[in-house]
């Protein structure tokens, strides 16, 4: 089997389970959703989501954030683990978003890393999720099990990410990578993955680890 064969095998056996997925981060708005990915580095989805209720009533827009002081938004994403970093970045990234880019998330890769506290994962969601423009974010679950799998074989998020942009549809990524981190989640969890229940089971290269 060609490899682009085999990333769509996997990618349309997941589809047939998950379906078209939506993005697990609460948001309203390119911004919000811009916080939550940063929120979301080292803490889980439902803690992010309860937190940015709070975070996002008082501060829903890059103008309201940098109203706030870093020690409000510090005290308030507490709960999701690095609130010192993440408190600066977030003041940062919406000062810089209404000084260089006029109150406006940016739509290119280039620009939205250049934001404080957003690399490629990061952009690749709000890319996808915000703007319907292709991406591919690789998480610690799409990093797993794509190599589990056998079809990667590397821990490099950007060359796994460059594999799958040269041999899949780009109409496909963004629900590619959340058709991955779904079964992560589910069946190929880190600890002991649940082979017996895998729809990719026979395309596997390391069943039953």
């Amino acid at each position: 089997m060609k490899k682009s064969e085999w990333f769509q095998s996997i990618h349309d056996r997941l589809f047939a389970v998950y379906g078209e997925c939506t993005c697990p981060l609460h948001h309203e708005n390119s911004f919000q959703l811009l916080a939550a990915v940063m929120l979301s580095a080292q803490c889980r989805d439902e803690r992010v989501n309860q937190v940015t209720e709070k975070l996002f009533s008082l501060a829903p827009t890059p103008e309201k954030m940098v109203e706030l002081t870093k020690e409000t938004i510090q005290e308030i994403i507490h709960p999701c683990g690095l609130s010192g970093s993440k408190s600066k970045n977030l003041h940062a990234c919406a000062e810089k978003i209404l000084d260089v880019f006029h109150g406006e998330v940016p739509q290119t890769m280039e620009e939205l890393t250049s934001l404080p506290g957003i690399g490629r994962k990061s952009a690749n969601v709000v890319l996808g999720n915000s703007f319907n423009i292709p991406g591919f974010p690789v998480d610690t679950h799409v990093k797993r099990v794509l190599n589990r799998v056998g079809i990667v074989k590397t821990d490099s998020p950007e060359k796994i990410e460059l594999e799958v942009n040269k041999l899949v549809n780009p109409a496909l990524w963004t629900n590619f990578s959340h058709l991955i981190i779904q079964h992560g989640r589910q069946i190929c969890k880190a600890a002991k993955p649940a082979c017996n229940s895998c729809v990719l089971a026979d395309i596997c290269k390391k069943k039953d680890i």
